[in-house]
């Protein structure tokens, strides 16, 4: 097998997201970037790794899976997600992916108040959402159920954050705070060859080392090469619809070459749930494609 140019895993891939921020290993490094997105407003001392795959209250019930799935110390959930693809209806999508944190905290058997714990979803984009409701000149987006007329908050324990790393472009030098330098390490990871001077925390030692990919088994090393091969055929696809689309055809053209990429995919023997995760495509699509 042909060895990986790379010094560090791309943290943009299924692979090294996972690795570094849902493994119980790593569970500092997930901590410390929740607090940096948080920047004080929510503080997270410890965090316990749930099981990410979901259905529903029958075997008929959709599934969902999330990237990371966990539960900090006082009951609050916490869904992140690193997407790279557009999807039509991602808006949706993040909303029934946070209905089953929700559900699942109603016991069963007993009486129960409908007291509920917080459930926050943190989105990672890597792609521009061009959402009407949001600033397009910021990255990150918080968004509460809220009084259209007074806009308070009327539900604060319904939190979606939304952050389009795509539009992160800050260079070494500009980097500020620990939020900067994780939008920084999550897109420029896997171009670095040696430590910066900026990223040298000690935290950071923590993720150069779980990220060095000298230090895989030969395992993972396979796992990381299909992985990377999935993220680049699907940018590369998107990168290719940009180009060829133009105005209203721009759309089609990417659902176009979504779903040539996932014909090669399911041929290459892929996990569906992966060829979903990259592709933007449901599994009824991906089906048809058989």
């Amino acid at each position: 097998m042909k060895q990986v140019e790379e010094r560090y895993i791309n943290l943009l891939t299924d692979f090294g997201f996972k690795r570094i921020f849902g493994t119980a290993m790593n569970k500092d490094l997930l901590i410390c970037f929740l607090n940096s997105l948080f920047n004080g407003r929510q503080v997270v001392k410890d965090v316990s790794y749930l099981n990410p795959e979901h259905v529903g209250d029958v075997y008929t019930d959709r599934k969902a899976i999330f990237d990371v799935y966990c539960e900090g110390e006082n009951g609050e959930k916490f869904i992140v997600e690193m997407q790279n693809a557009y999807q039509t209806y991602f808006k949706d999508r993040s909303l029934f992916y946070s209905t089953f944190p929700i559900r699942e905290q109603a016991p069963k058997g007993s009486e129960w108040d409908f007291k509920l714990n917080h459930v926050y979803t943190v989105a990672l984009l890597n792609f521009n959402m061009n959402e009407d409701a949001f600033d397009k000149e910021k990255i990150r987006h918080h968004v509460q159920l809220c009084d259209t007329a007074t806009h308070k908050i009327f539900y604060d324990k319904l939190e979606f954050i939304y952050v389009e790393i795509a539009k992160f472009n800050k260079s070494l030098d500009e980097l500020e705070t620990w939020y900067d330098k994780w939008l920084y390490a999550l897109k420029n990871l896997y171009k670095l060859t040696q430590r910066p001077k900026e990223l040298c925390d000690k935290v950071f030692d923590r993720l150069f080392e779980a990220a060095e990919i000298a230090k895989f088994t030969p395992q993972e090393l396979r796992e990381y090469e299909a992985s990377k091969m999935a993220y680049r055929d699907i940018k590369n696809s998107i990168d290719t619809a940009k180009q060829e689309g133009l105005a209203e055809g721009m759309e089609k053209g990417m659902n176009q070459k979504a779903l040539d990429i996932a014909r090669n995919m399911l041929a290459d023997g892929v996990d569906i749930n992966l060829i979903m995760k990259y592709s933007g495509l449901t599994q009824e699509q991906i089906e048809k494609l058989k």
